[in-house]
């Protein structure tokens, strides 16, 4: 059936080639932009198409054998060259045009073979109906539904599973494909669409149970971040209370300094009361050194948690350099920081170690923000693609800090140095006030 001339050989790999290449890349996000992947994919498909023409022509025996197989990984390599996605779901997509170009050689050969007298322009006509059939839906369809799906897909899915789902579409493929080589019969094209029909099935549930389960973790995780984020209005309200505390306690001292500025005032001591505002002087400018920072956001959360971790007999030694005026909200500051210092202070505690210390940097180096806070740490965290696994199974705290950094085009970074844990944040913001 695979006969004819080199141009009916060019007209089938290009079907061939063009269906596997364009499904692939409308499903693609890819690596270089979109003008560059086309170009690439053009040259490589029209020297692909020809090489394998010139295959047909030279060793056809051997074509009609192992073409169908090993233009898998040529194009494959290819793909996820130009791909930007992960390695194993590249691997899948590229099972799944397989799929669809065996669907392809499946309905042109044996229509051609089954009413036609074995055509080889009916062969290549029902090939390209089939390819535009295919093509068209997964741009009008399926296209759509797989990228918005796909960060799901990549969370769920893990190198094993992918594994299996491109090992069991292959053998679908393979399966319908092989026997139509070995000649043509009724009972071979009825097994060769029932095997390739379950394959579709099967694979069409899978990818929708994988996405659906992926959306089910984020509108859980959306959900656990509410409420975290609930439990950080708490706290800022408790920050704020302890503030107004603080200011009430302000104005109680100053209505006594009054009282006695003015008792100086009406006895003409100007000697005790020089002495006296001296005094106060040094005492306002002692209190102005206490501040962490100038920022009064990071400066009040860092000196309500650290006056907590010194309640659990936790040293706290701090070196932040942030100024006030940087265009992050105050409760993003609290997202971050409360969490990082939540998370520092059980950390300390769990490890049950004598001396525990909670060391926290945070310096401003023009548009970017370095925090890092290093805790005592019993050395057992658990990491799951990088991140720490809380052994209760929390650990949202942890998704607040990078949805949080997130919106500041943020970075994260997790990890274990010297039996301390360590916590690393940069966070990219525009400055309101640049001098």
């Amino acid at each position: 059936m695979l006969g004819g001339s080199f141009l009916i050989a060019f007209f089938r790999n290009s079907i061939s080639a063009g269906l596997i290449l364009s499904f692939f890349l409308m499903l693609d996000r890819p690596r270089f932009s979109m003008k560059k992947t086309i170009y690439c994919y053009v040259i490589f498909g029209i020297s692909l198409i020809t090489v394998y023409s010139i295959w047909f022509q030279l060793a056809n025996q051997s074509f009609v054998h192992y073409a169908a197989f090993s233009i898998l990984p040529v194009i494959g390599v290819f793909c996820s060259l130009m791909s930007g996605e992960v390695l194993y779901l590249s691997m899948y997509k590229m099972a799944l045009a397989f799929y669809l170009f065996s669907v392809c050689t499946f309905c042109g050969v044996d229509a051609a073979r089954w009413g036609f007298g074995g055509n080889l322009w009916v062969d290549i006509l029902v090939r390209f109906i089939c390819m535009v059939i295919i093509l068209v839906f997964t741009w009008k369809k399926f296209r759509k539904q797989f990228l918005n799906g796909v960060d799901f897909l990549i969370d769920e899915m893990d190198p094993f599973s992918s594994v299996t789902l491109f090992v069991s579409v292959m053998l679908g493929a393979i399966m319908a494909y092989w026997p139509n080589l070995q000649g043509f019969s009724i009972f071979n094209m009825v097994r060769a669409f029932l095997i390739l029909f379950m394959a579709g099935v099967l694979q069409y549930a899978i990818l929708h149970l994988y996405i659906h389960l992926g959306q089910e973790h984020y509108y859980q995780t959306e959900k656990e971040l509410l409420e975290v984020n609930e439990q950080l209005l708490h706290s800022q309200m408790d920050i704020m209370r302890e503030s107004e505390r603080e200011a009430a306690r302000i104005r109680h001292d100053v209505r006594h300094h009054i009282i006695l500025i003015r008792e100086y005032v009406q006895k003409g001591e100007f000697d005790k009361l020089r002495m006296y505002l001296e005094q106060y002087g040094d005492d306002i400018e002692n209190q102005k050194n206490k501040d962490i920072c100038l920022n009064r956001a990071v400066n009040s959360i860092l000196s309500a948690y650290s006056k907590k971790a010194i309640n659990h007999n936790i040293e706290v030694e701090m070196n932040v350099r942030v100024e006030e005026g940087l265009d992050i909200r105050d409760i993003d500051w609290v997202a971050i920081l409360a969490n990082v210092f939540e998370n520092a202070i059980h950390g300390c505690i769990n490890s049950n170690e004598l001396y525990q210390v909670i060391k926290i940097h945070i310096a401003q180096k023009g548009n970017k923000v370095i925090i890092q806070c290093r805790n005592t740490s019993n050395g057992k965290v658990k990491f799951r693609k990088g991140l720490p696994q809380s052994e209760n199974g929390g650990g949202i705290g942890v998704l607040s800090i990078i949805k949080t950094a997130s919106r500041y085009d943020g970075e994260t970074d997790f990890a274990l140095e010297d039996g301390m844990f360590v916590t690393r944040i940069l966070l990219n913001i525009p400055l309101k006030n640049t001098r």
